[in-house]
Formats: structure tokens, sequence, C-alpha cells
């Protein structure tokens, strides 16, 4: 199978590719900042806004995995300025796409967020809920094929976003670990692996067209629950240390998780594990190795 992957050297894509160049056809169109030469594939460096690097790709490909559109336009200018043809768009969104303080696990067909909050959180929600309808429209208008997945917070190796890896840090360097003890924010983790997987099974998959699948584990968790879950991975000597929320953002402690009820937002999985077949990995072993790939790296920084 011949894949167009757009984004695909950090972390989520990174390990897709890792995973999908194994059995197939590789193109990844990105930046370039990190090399993926030792996986087999071919590396296009560009900038995805650029009309250019998409006219100068040769021939069809049977699936396009999107993990980086972020702004309305983005899959139109893919679509509209390839050559060759597409038989599947797969676009990579978020959770958080659903409109907010519903209440309940929220399955794919709940309502998305209609209103426009402010910051770089609330354009990045606004942007990837236009962009679920951009495909739709677009995919319809070119008789492509197109999929949905929706991840809830990813953790595992490689992730470069300073969670669950800040607090494996602090245990391996200052044998240190936050637990946070007035919190009452509620979340859902996927595994990163898990999640590449989800992509692969919808490669194709004439059940995934058309569909959009929310992707997380079944287990809700909470400040205190991961200190449990990361103090169980720790193989040296860790110190839990007790604090308020308040207490840690003036130690300037990372708190990347929901801290209040209010933030919580909660989802279903049943579609994705009954149409998709995916079985996720269980919070301890994937905090565990999680937590054995990032003590490689900071024991040695």
């Amino acid at each position: 199978m011949k894949i167009l992957v757009i984004g695909g050297s950090y972390f989520f894509g990174r390990v897709f590719v890792m995973l999908a160049s194994k059995e197939h056809e590789i193109t990844v169109v990105n930046r370039g900042t990190y090399s993926l030469a030792e996986f087999g594939v071919q590396q296009i460096k560009g900038d995805r806004r650029d009309e250019g690097v998409w006219r100068s790709l040769e021939g069809n490909f049977d699936v396009i995995v999107d993990f980086c559109a972020y702004e309305p336009g983005d899959i139109a200018r893919v679509l509209d300025n390839l050559t060759g043809k597409v038989r599947q768009y797969i676009f990579i969104s978020t959770v958080d796409v659903y409109e907010r303080g519903s209440g309940g696990r929220r399955g794919e067909d709940a309502p998305l967020e209609t209103r426009i909050f402010p910051g770089e959180a609330g354009a990045y929600i606004a942007g990837k809920v236009a962009l679920e309808r951009e495909v739709r429209e677009k995919c319809a208008e070119k008789g492509i094929h197109w999929t949905v997945l929706r991840p809830a917070i990813l953790y595992g190796p490689f992730n470069y976003a300073p969670r669950e890896s800040a607090y494996i840090k602090m245990m391996v360097q200052q044998h240190v670990l936050p637990r946070i003890t007035d919190s009452k924010g509620e979340f859902q983790f996927v595994y990163v692996k898990d999640a590449a997987g989800a992509v692969l099974r919808c490669l194709l998959n004439e059940k995934a067209y058309g569909q959009a699948y929310n992707l997380c584990q079944d287990q809700v968790m909470t400040y205190g629950l991961l200190a449990g879950e990361l103090k169980k991975a720790a193989d040296v000597d860790v110190t839990v240390l007790s604090m308020t929320a308040e207490e840690a953002a003036e130690r300037n402690v990372p708190l990347p998780f929901p801290v209040t009820q209010e933030e919580s937002e909660l989802y279903a999985n049943d579609r994705s594990r009954q149409e998709l077949g995916i079985s996720y990995t269980g919070i301890s072993e994937g905090m565990m190795k999680t937590y054995r790939a990032f003590k490689g790296v900071y024991v040695q920084a």
C-alpha cells in the first residue's frame, strides 16, 4: 500500500511511521526536523502551506494520513494540488472538538463545539472543528473516502510535550515525584502505540469510511492515580512530595492535565473497540514502558 504521511517525524506520527514502514511504501512530507531515513521511507522536506510541494508529488496514493492539519484550508490545499489519485484521507483530529460542559462520556455522535474560545487552545479547537468539516466536504467533492480519528491525551515514548515525561525527569534526576492533593480533575490517556495501531486498522478499511473514532483508554485518571502509577513504574528511590495545585504552580511544577472538575471532559471508546477491534493498553503497562523509555534519555542528560 502506498501511504502519504503529512507530519510524522515527532511523536504520534513517528510511531505510526515506525510501524507502517514495515509493511507499506511510505512517503513523508514535513519540515524535516528529524530524519526518518532509518525506517526506509521517502522523506520530502517542505511546508504544507506551499502548494508547490503537493504539485511536485508524482503518482497515486492509496491513503493520506494527516497528523499536522491545524488551520482551515490545510486539507483543501493538499487535495486541490495533488496530481494523482487518492482513495482515503485519514485526518488526526482530537477529542477536544466536542461541545464542552454537556456531561457524561461523549460518543462520536455528540455535538461538536461551535463557540470560539480565546487563546491558543481556542484557536486549536476551532481549527480542528473546521477541518473535520473540510475533510468531509473536500473528500465528497473529490470522491475520496475519509476517516477522522480523535485521540485523547497521548502518552508514551517520543512524547515531546512536557507531560508525563516532565514527572519522569524529576523522578530520574531529582528522585522526587509530585502528588497533587487537591485536584478534582479527571482525564483519559491513550498509549501512543495504540493510537498508531488504530490508524493502521483504518487503512482502506471499508468499515472506517465516513466514520469518526474516539481513541482513549477506559480508565479515568486523576493526578493522584497518575502519581501512583508512576511510583509503581519507578526502579529508583523516589520521594513523593504532596502539594496543592497552587503550591505546584509556585514551585514551577507542571500541571499539564485538568486540575478542576470544571475542566474535565470524558469520552467513550466503544466504537473504536467494536468496529476497529482495538484493545487498549492498560495504564500500568503503558506507564511502565513510558518510564523505561524516558529513563534512558534522562539518565544520559
